[in-house]
């Protein structure tokens, strides 16, 4: 399954006035970088792809909607899978957005990444 265009221009509609933002496919779905740090993505699986702190992880995580995301078997951490699309609550969405972009930008940026 592709990744949902429409989420994906969510997103971008959402992150159009962040600096350094770059998209990226991975994964099978598309990528948002924040200085070359992702932050969210419109996954292959459906749903969004969130970095988030990974002490808080466990916490946002309600097991149902909102799950850790699993790579070839094993948790990734600080990530999780929300299951959003582009017709589902917009500020859900943009919550999840804004999390994800807020995280990214706390990191240092990547060599050459703008």
């Amino acid at each position: 399954m592709a990744y949902d265009h429409d989420l994906a221009d969510l997103i971008r509609e959402l992150i159009a006035g962040e600096e350094r933002v770059t998209e990226q496919p991975m994964f099978g779905g598309l990528a948002f970088l924040i200085g070359g740090n992702m932050s969210v993505a419109a996954s292959r699986q459906g749903g969004l792809l969130v970095r988030v702190d990974p002490a808080e992880a466990e916490a946002l995580a309600d097991g149902e909607r909102v799950r850790p995301m699993v790579m070839g078997g094993r948790e990734m951490r600080g990530w999780l899978h929300v299951d959003a699309d582009a017709d589902g609550p917009p500020d859900e969405i943009e919550r999840w957005v804004s999390r994800g972009v807020s995280y990214a930008r706390s990191l240092p940026a990547k060599s050459g990444r703008r």
